[in-house]
């Protein structure tokens, strides 16, 4: 699912979507609570997204306080090792910040005998972060482009200082400074689909091995400029405004700009599962996957900085797991 699917799905239920990211509302009714099973037990394994790594820590901690005798452990390192964990049967679930491709979905297949599951799990705005004193007010997509890429599809001369991007004094000479991830990450592709029509990176731009590690780059670096989840967003940096276009207005990264789809970085996260058609998914995958869906679950997405699923989506993919 995409997440312009995801809003067509959403239909009249936009119109409470604002509440849910209020803290009353996800107390209430809005979302289902999950409900404790008897006699559940085993082991949970993750493997996949770092973007979803600490949020999947987050949920099996809760999950391991309801079940004393379920182990979750997860291991984030990019979305791109989810699909060989779960086709090989290393993991029970497979956390991505992008959907699976499509060679991906064919590998799987041959090794299980049939396809994985997408579940989407939480709503993410990609940032583009600076350093908390870089005085820029924002960015085009065209002009992000042309200080990332190096083939510049967006059609925007290329841009090496922060002084072609309108800044002065200090700023104008100042080399700009690219921080990024490795291609590992769902983040990477992303990325570089949305914002740099599928071009080549530059060879400057520094790759870091965790989302974490590229905000805390921009940190220390007053020329630093890069991308992440909202989800990391610390105090020691700027998340930008984005415009779709140059001459657009600048959009905030907030999850009712990407509900809307004004915000342009917005996407769904997902969790992908190998559920097997023939046959039930094993109790503590399944227990695992409905607390995720469930208003304690969704309470955790919003407490790591994330956007949290409307409940008649949460419903949608409830249906997929073929729970009660």
């Amino acid at each position: 699912m995409t997440l312009s699917m995801a809003k067509k799905n959403l239909g009249k239920a936009l119109l409470g979507v604002s509440c849910l990211f209020a803290s009353a509302c996800l107390a209430g009714d809005a979302l289902p609570a999950y409900r404790q099973q008897s006699g559940v037990a085993g082991s949970v394994n993750s493997v996949g997204s770092d973007t979803l790594n600490n949020l999947m820590a987050y949920w099996g901690e809760a999950f391991m306080a309801i079940y004393p005798n379920v182990a979750v452990q997860v291991e984030g390192k990019g979305s791109a090792t989810a699909p060989p964990a779960l086709a090989a049967g290393a993991a029970q679930v497979g956390p991505m910040s992008r959907p699976m491709k499509g060679s991906e979905i064919d590998d799987f297949e041959k090794a299980r005998g049939f396809k994985p599951t997408a579940v989407a799990v939480a709503i993410d705005c990609v940032a583009v972060y600076v350093n908390k004193d870089n005085p820029i007010k924002g960015l085009s997509l065209p002009q992000v482009d042309a200080v990332f890429s190096s083939t510049r599809k967006l059609n925007h001369a290329d841009v090496t200082n922060w002084g072609q991007l309108g800044l002065t004094g200090e700023w104008a000479n100042r080399n700009i400074s690219m921080y990024g991830r490795n291609a590992a990450s769902g983040t990477y592709a992303f990325f570089k689909e949305k914002s740099m029509g599928n071009g080549d990176y530059k060879n400057s731009v520094k790759e870091q091995p965790g989302s974490a590690a590229v905000v805390n780059g921009i940190a220390g670096d007053k020329a630093g400029i890069g991308y992440s989840g909202i989800g990391y967003r610390t105090s020691e940096v700027r998340a930008l405004p984005i415009a779709a276009k140059d001459g657009a207005a600048f959009v905030e990264p907030e999850f009712k700009n990407a509900i809307d789809g004004s915000y342009p970085l917005s996407r769904l996260l997902y969790v992908y599962i190998p559920k097997d058609p023939a046959q039930p998914l094993p109790a503590a995958t399944l227990e695992f996957m409905k607390f995720i869906l469930s208003k304690e679950g969704q309470e955790l997405v919003v407490r790591d900085g994330y956007g949290p699923l409307p409940a008649d989506v949460l419903r949608e993919q409830l249906q997929l797991l073929g729970a009660k």
